[in-house]
């Protein structure tokens, strides 16, 4: 079946930088849209970027714009996030999924806190 298995979180200062990693095994990574979304605490979970399968064009939601890449690298079937100049309100559990509209898989989530 589809693992995926996000590393990568932890606690960083405001203006600091994160690389969020997810490994993704049982699939056709190649094949996917992958993304990353990201639920706060008492928040529902949103988008925060995918990336296609072709030509590797990146999508984000505006309010990480210019701060995170995605990226990927097939031969490790593995999607980066590159989460810089962070924000407080950028803490958040961070998942990987599947897909960029309606995944159907996603990793267990690892916490990203962001201290003032």
């Amino acid at each position: 079946q589809v693992q995926l298995v996000e590393s990568g979180g932890g606690l960083v200062q405001a203006g600091g930088s994160l690389r969020l990693s997810c490994v993704a095994s049982g699939m056709p990574f190649s094949k996917y849209y992958m993304g990353w979304f990201r639920q706060a605490p008492g928040k529902e979970r949103e988008f925060v970027a995918a990336i296609s399968w072709i030509r590797d064009t990146a999508y984000y939601a505006d309010s990480v714009k210019g701060r995170f890449t995605i990226s990927r690298d097939n031969a490790k079937s593995t999607v980066y996030l590159q989460m810089t100049s962070l924000k407080p309100e950028d803490t958040a559990v961070y998942y990987c999924a599947d897909g960029m509209s309606s995944p159907r898989n996603w990793g267990q989530g690892t916490q990203v806190t962001v201290s003032s």
